[in-house]
């Protein structure tokens, strides 16, 4: 098992017979790095709305106009939002893609060690209080549904059997729409609900996506390599499809480069406007990024969002 160099930079790469040592590093990475940051308030990386009321406040431009206190802004002629209370108890549902897309990276790690790691993030920013987290683990060739428990040993015991999650083969397509569609339905206690993936293909998953943020608070995690982004002029390079088992020879011209960047932006664009719609915050990790400092920096943006500041 490597650990990354780069400050902490990248998770441990989770295989082999050292899987409780990787196991022990990343939490202690996580911990290290993590506690403390959001003391208080259990919805630590998307800090928004529970389900009792609060007090209200003026409203701010970029306010979610769904929490806009109709009665206060009649009686005051000034728009207002309701400030909420989280509830005591957090039930946290993460749904976690590890196709076989997931099973590539040219930088610190694979993008499926850096999903694990952020999934151990998420148990660790909502546990305690007698917070609950579950998993729905879709690989393409197979889904494994793990139920919600609370406690650090069933934390523990959710990473251990992410990890040792066998690797769907080569050709076996992830459908990212049905594994959503089996974490909303049956219909679960109102709470959070993260979705850990690449975001690649077509935006099918938008439908139920949307559907399940009738319901819940959405997290959406993309994890990237910068090779999905651009392509280095190297000459004659084979360009192969896990999910299919494609593969086609190019030539890696400035002008081929030119346009896969663009077309891989434009791709990356229209991600972000679906999860928009869907309602949900996006926070992006890279292979070759500091994942702790990334999430670090959302969850510290979205709380000053949250409390009215930072504007």
């Amino acid at each position: 098992m490597a650990v990354g160099r780069r400050r902490g930079a990248a998770p441990p790469s989770l295989r082999g017979a050292e899987i409780e040592t990787a196991l022990r590093t990343l939490e202690l990475t996580v911990r290290g790095r993590l506690d403390g940051l959001l003391q208080g308030n259990h919805l630590g990386l998307v800090p928004g709305p529970g389900s009792e009321p609060g007090e209200a406040r003026p409203y701010q431009a970029g306010d979610d106009v769904r929490r806009m206190d109709w009665a206060v802004t009649a009686r005051t002629t000034e728009a207002h939002v309701r400030e909420t209370v989280a509830d005591r108890e957090l039930e946290t549902w993460v749904v976690l893609d590890l196709s076989p897309s997931l099973d590539f990276g040219t930088a610190g790690c694979e993008k499926r060690d850096l999903a694990v790691a952020a999934l151990a993030a998420v148990a660790h920013l909502t546990r305690g209080g007698g917070n609950r987290i579950g998993a729905v683990v879709a690989t393409g060739a197979h889904t494994v549904r793990i139920p919600a428990r609370g406690g650090v040993a069933h934390a523990r015991g959710l990473l251990r059997r992410v990890v040792e999650t066998p690797r769907a083969p080569t050709g076996n397509r992830g459908d990212l729409a049905a594994a959503i569609e089996k974490l909303r339905r049956p219909p679960r206690r109102r709470g959070l609900a993260v979705v850990i993936s690449d975001f690649l293909g077509e935006p099918d998953w938008e439908r139920p996506l949307r559907a399940l943020s009738a319901r819940h608070e959405l997290l959406a995690v993309e994890v990237l390599d910068p090779r999905e982004l651009e392509l280095p002029e190297v000459g004659t390079v084979v360009l192969a499809d896990p999910e299919t088992g494609r593969q086609r020879e190019v030539v890696t011209t400035p002008l081929l480069c030119r346009e896969f960047a663009a077309a891989a932006a434009e791709h990356r664009e229209r991600v972000a406007a679906t999860l928009r719609r869907c309602g949900a915050a996006q926070l992006t990790l890279r292979t070759d990024s500091d994942w702790v400092a990334d999430i670090v920096r959302f969850a510290l943006a979205r709380k000053r969002a949250w409390s009215g500041g930072g504007r």
